[in-house]
């Protein structure tokens, strides 16, 4: 296939995200390019399969998948295609998080469709297997597969779930770019959940599968609608929707995310160490506080009703003192401090071309200071923003809780 986004696009890097900085007159290829796709190499799949699997993950995983195990009912119904699920569960984002609150692992979760809710091949009525077991899939960080399973095994016991690598069957794919999706919503559209670049279940049966397939999905990214779409795709086949000159690199993916303040997976996250909720993964859809008991689940609880996270994960944007864009001269561990006041600031946590991720304090990071620059490179300023699609009250409760202090 041909590659769109070539190595130019790092260099160029001209997309103005901090508020106060207009956009450069010469938009980026990305920008332009419509929606794009690419094929994750980062991610593996897994499955977890048997009668417990429901019971045995919300024990372990801090969002609500009890869903999983519900009767779908009518509210995701689609007009009946030949092999497409005429219902379809949409997926979560959920992590595995240590016993102490630390972040282990993010997982997307989907549910394949049952028989029953699709068409059989002839497309003349419903399909049926009585004998199909319970199933869930899994989109996770490939580096610590290995790992992760080991973990899942060992919380297991007596549980009926089996927990399987099917990462050479299954592929992760991700849609984004600038597209209808800016602008619509679940409101607007309502099957939009699902299936299709901002226009809902694909009612013109453009499914990737064929014969008795599964009918794999695009679906809505449950973190932000801002992400695009996600998916898993059989690994021998190209996803629905995708044009032949838009699938591009996976490190065009990685400067989406970048700039939209998300980091993904046990290396952007650092396993073991990060506090999720400086992380984000509440306004990520992650975290549920309803569903009761899980591993980690007091401090996360703890920490979200003291109602003050004075650290979060916020985009960054390197520059030099003439405020032009400097090009791979910041690794991952920097230092971000104030020059002014010399205190630190914070750590980057993911670095590329132009842009970043940091763990920064509010206070410093969100003031409008100028006097941010990277440690033992004080030529490199660091230019920090809030995402769009940030909760008010992140930095209300901020100010709210300084102005007593």
């Amino acid at each position: 296939m041909n590659r769109v986004l070539s190595s130019s696009f790092y260099k160029h890097c001209n997309r103005a995200i901090h508020q106060t900085i207009p956009k450069h007159r010469n938009e980026t290829q990305l920008q332009t390019a419509g929606p794009v796709a690419s094929l994750i190499k980062s991610r593996s799949v897994i499955r977890f399969r048997g009668p417990d699997t429901v019971k045995f993950l919300q024990g372990l995983l801090t969002n609500d998948i009890r869903k999983f195990g519900e009767p779908i009912g009518d509210k995701t119904a689609n007009f009946p295609t030949p092999n497409v699920p005429t219902t379809s569960v949409t997926p979560i984002y959920a992590a595995l998080l240590t016993p102490q609150g630390r972040f282990l692992y993010d997982l997307f979760l989907y549910k394949p469709p049952n028989s029953d809710t699709k068409l059989d091949t002839t497309g003349t009525g419903p399909a049926s297997d009585p004998n199909q077991p319970f199933e869930l899939f899994a989109d996770v960080d490939a580096s610590v597969l290995d790992e992760l399973l080991a973990t899942f095994t060992k919380y297991r016991l007596r549980s009926k779930v089996e927990i399987d690598n099917v990462a050479s069957e299954f592929s992760c794919w991700q849609r984004y770019g600038s597209g209808p999706s800016d602008n619509s919503s679940d409101v607007e559209e309502p099957e939009a959940a699902s299936v299709g670049w901002g226009a809902g279940e694909d009612g013109a049966a453009m499914s990737s599968s064929s014969e008795g397939n599964l009918g794999w999905q695009w679906f809505k990214d449950p973190r932000l609608a801002c992400l695009g779409f996600r998916g898993i795709f059989p690994s021998n086949i190209i996803p629905p929707l995708i044009e032949a000159d838009k699938e591009t690199d996976e490190q065009n993916y990685l400067m989406w995310r970048i700039e939209k303040g998300v980091a993904e997976g046990s290396i952007e996250i650092p396993k073991g160490e990060a506090m999720p909720l400086e992380y984000n993964l509440v306004g990520l859809n992650a975290i549920s506080f309803d569903k009761g008991c899980y591993v980690g689940q007091e401090l996360i609880a703890r920490t979200h009703h003291r109602g003050v996270i004075r650290k979060r994960l916020v985009p960054l944007r390197f520059q030099d003192n003439d405020g032009k864009e400097v090009i791979d001269k910041v690794i991952p561990g920097s230092e971000v401090v104030n020059r002014e006041s010399g205190k630190k600031a914070g750590l980057v946590t993911t670095a590329l071309g132009c842009r970043g991720l940091g763990l920064l304090r509010l206070e410093e990071a969100l003031k409008g200071s100028t006097a941010l620059s990277i440690q033992g490179q004080e030529d490199v300023k660091v230019v920090a923003s809030k995402p769009d699609w940030w909760p008010s009250d992140w930095l209300q409760d901020l100010q709210q809780h300084t102005a007593f202090a």
